[in-house]
């Protein structure tokens, strides 16, 4: 009844989820299968679109950073060009002063320099000086002269070559400085730069530089690269000629005039190179460099005294990704993370959801299983039932008599099927159904029994049948053979003969005699008939003097529809 009891149960709770679950398969997802794909590659795309979000970004700031560099170099070349042109007109008006005079006095130049009231467009310029043009004949006279009213050491060098009529040797070179003493009586028509420069300046009449040069510096120093910006004077000969009266110039340190113009970026991190005509190591004129180049340069091309000169700015690399970079790359990642755990979750509902719909699924097949296999087992039991009651009645001398067998085969059909439920219908062994059955008729000790094999276990018809072999064995015993006396001992034994049959022998001894005219029995029957039926193998029932002797061959079958099922409960 418990059996038929749960059984129902199982099938009603079935029938609820057959409304919940579809009997038909259910065909698995692709992240179902790979459940760690799904968020990987979520998290994965989230993050390739950050970075390209990152590098575009970075890009537009690229392109800003070069427009700003393009700015930056246009910005101090026209800066440099001002000071130029600030420095070319300072030089025009000293020459329209000084072409006016027949001689250029030091109180004439210096009221000229006062005059002028440099302001800082002059920054970078080394000051402005006088150089006359003195004839090769004159050297030794200008030299005599100017020692009388400066200082005594005055001597104009390198004296002319012989292909030179005259020389142009520094006067005089406002302000005064330990470089300027150095320049003094420097015959600057003996550098070929120099001489090039004022050559053209004086064909052109205007304002020319020179290209790259070496200015004086005191003994021990570093040689200072600048350049010259000459501008001639002109006055009149005896015969009314034009004629050269010399160069009012300016002498700039490369490194001093280009620092003047990078002051104006003090906000920018930028490098800034100065060259001569064109980008090339030698021409290089001065260079402040940047900390960190990054490679976005900008080349201005120029013109300082009618002559060409090559910008280059440079930017600093940048330490760090912009702002906007890096609140997109957080952003990014904030979302990427949250999408992984959000696709991990639903995968995970997803994972879960199957192994339900599989574990229902494989429920509802056990309960088919259960359904199928109660069927079968009812039938059997209720054959075996009615086989038992119409024996007994054929075999029963009175109501009393018939009551009474009936009702002990019941029970043990009923002590059988607990040890079956109790299994949960799975496997049974034998030493349980030997035990159950021979309860009711042993002594507390146990001495008149002897239960003795491996272990073994039966399929849940083969110990029904076995146990009610037992039974009716016990009964017999009880009534007529060795568990009638107190000294009677019945052995129950069995061995494996092969992997799939057992042997189980009942032997009785220190009973009763046997007779051997004694008269077949229901027992007898529904042991060789019915038991060997379920059996299916022929049962050895002996009736020996000595006491009874029964061999009994069963299945031993292999794991079934009920060992699967025990195993997927327990799984």
């Amino acid at each position: 009844m418990s059996l038929l009891w749960r059984a129902s149960e199982q099938a009603v709770g079935q029938q609820q989820m057959d409304g919940i679950v579809p009997q038909r398969a259910l065909l698995h997802h692709w992240y179902e299968r790979f459940p760690r794909m799904l968020p990987v590659g979520i998290f994965l795309l989230t993050s390739l679109i950050t970075v390209i979000s990152v590098f575009a970004i970075e890009r537009a700031e690229s392109g800003r950073r070069n427009a700003q560099v393009n700015q930056i170099g246009q910005a101090i070349a026209s800066t440099l060009e001002r000071r130029a042109n600030a420095n070319a007109a300072y030089l025009r008006s000293g020459a329209a002063l000084f072409a006016t005079q027949k001689d250029v006095p030091s109180t004439l130049f210096q009221n000229f320099i006062t005059q002028l009231r440099l302001d800082d467009d002059y920054r970078g310029a080394e000051g402005i000086g006088w150089a006359a043009r003195v004839e090769r004949d004159d050297i030794t006279v200008v030299q005599d002269e100017i020692r009388r009213s400066r200082p005594r050491n005055f001597t104009i060098h390198p004296l002319p070559s012989e292909d030179q009529a005259f020389a142009v040797p520094v006067i005089f070179l406002q302000p005064e400085t330990e470089r300027s003493r150095l320049e003094l009586g420097f015959n600057m028509y003996s550098d070929p730069q120099r001489r090039a420069a004022m050559q053209d300046a004086a064909r052109y009449v205007r304002p020319t530089a020179t290209g790259k040069v070496t200015l004086m510096h005191p003994p021990g120093t570093a040689p200072q690269t600048g350049f010259v910006i000459y501008m001639p004077v002109f006055g009149l000969s005896a015969d009314g000629a034009r004629q050269l009266k010399g160069y009012v110039f300016s002498p700039f340190a490369a490194a001093d005039f280009l620092a003047s113009a990078r002051e104006l970026e003090p906000d920018h991190d930028v490098g800034v190179a100065l060259y001569d005509r064109a980008v090339a190591p030698g021409n290089l004129m001065a260079r402040i460099p940047v900390a960190r180049p990054s490679g976005y340069t900008a080349v201005q091309s120029l013109e300082i005294a009618n002559h060409p000169w090559v910008v280059v700015v440079e930017t600093g690399k940048p330490t760090r990704l912009t702002s906007l970079s890096l609140l997109t790359l957080l952003f990014g990642m904030l979302v990427a993370s949250l999408l992984l755990v959000l696709a991990r979750l639903v995968t995970k509902q997803a994972t879960e959801d199957r192994i339900a719909r599989e574990w229902l699924e494989e429920q509802q097949s056990i309960r088919n299983s259960l359904t199928r296999e109660l069927n079968h087992r009812v039938k059997n039991t209720l054959a075996n039932v009615l086989s038992i009651i119409s024996l007994t009645r054929r075999r029963a001398t009175g109501l009393d008599d018939y009551a009474n067998s009936l009702e002990g085969r019941i029970r043990a059909l009923s002590a059988t099927h607990d040890l079956l439920t109790q299994s949960e219908w799975g496997t049974t062994p034998i030493r349980a159904v030997v035990a159950a059955e021979m309860a009711p008729y042993v002594q507390e000790d146990g001495r008149q029994l002897e239960i003795t094999g491996p272990d073994v276990a039966l399929a849940p018809n083969d110990a029904l049948s076995l146990g009610l072999a037992v039974h009716e064995l016990a009964t017999n015993a009880a009534k007529y053979g060795a568990l009638s006396v107190l000294d009677g001992r019945v052995v129950v034994s069995w061995n494996l003969l092969t992997q799939d049959l057992a042997r189980v022998e009942w032997i009785e001894t220190g009973g009763p005699p046997v007779s051997e005219s004694r008269a077949r029995g229901f027992g007898t029957d529904l042991i060789e008939k019915i038991v060997a039926h379920e059996l299916q193998n022929p049962v050895d029932l002996r009736f020996e003097p000595g006491g009874v002797r029964c061999t009994l061959i069963i299945p031993v079958r292999r794991p079934a529809a009920f060992e699967l099922r025990a195993n997927r409960q327990e799984r």
